[in-house]
């Protein structure tokens, strides 16, 4: 794995409406990559789509993001809250995380979710799909590097498919 150079410059910023088609075709590199884990389908127009998308910009528990590496664009993040697992509503829910492959391994990736975590104070939960071997040494690497060994690793099955859970908590911030 190459080193995040210290020199990079990254941003996560909150998307704007305006940004929803960039939002959308990030995406759909998402799907793509998603799909050798999961079934999802091509549409006749050629596109995965997101059916929750405009949900980002109307709903208030929503939060779309880009994510820019000196100044390029270079991926997303989706955060949501409430637990998609149990009821608990005060949860952080990692709903989508996607870099280009260009920034990958290079520590960019885990660098991008530890800022998120400490921007956002309070337990979050991440799901991975138990097939996807690479997410879930990503996600165990960039938890552990946050959180020490201070975090719980679950497994569960929801509409068939196999899931992975991290859930740990996100210190708030003093100054």
């Amino acid at each position: 794995m190459q080193e995040e150079n210290p020199s990079t410059r990254i941003a996560i910023v909150p998307a704007t409406p305006e940004q929803r088609p960039i939002v959308a075709n990030l995406l759909e590199l998402y799907s793509h990559d998603f799909s050798e884990f999961h079934d999802v389908e091509l549409g006749e127009d050629g596109r995965f789509g997101y059916p929750d998308l405009s949900h980002y910009w109307s709903e208030p528990d929503r939060f779309p993001f880009l994510v820019r590496i000196n100044d390029k664009l270079a991926g997303l993040i989706l955060v949501r809250k409430g637990s998609r697992v149990s009821a608990d509503e005060t949860v952080w829910d990692m709903a989508e995380f996607f870099i280009v492959r260009h920034y990958r391994r290079r520590g960019i990736g885990t660098h991008i979710a530890q800022e998120m975590w400490r921007r956002v104070p309070g337990t979050w939960e991440i799901r991975v799909m138990e097939t996807n071997d690479a997410a879930r040494r990503f996600w165990a690497h960039a938890i552990t590097a946050f959180a020490g060994d201070v975090f719980q690793s679950s497994s569960f099955e929801k509409d068939g498919a196999k899931w992975h859970l991290f859930s740990f908590a996100s210190p708030a911030r003093t100054t």
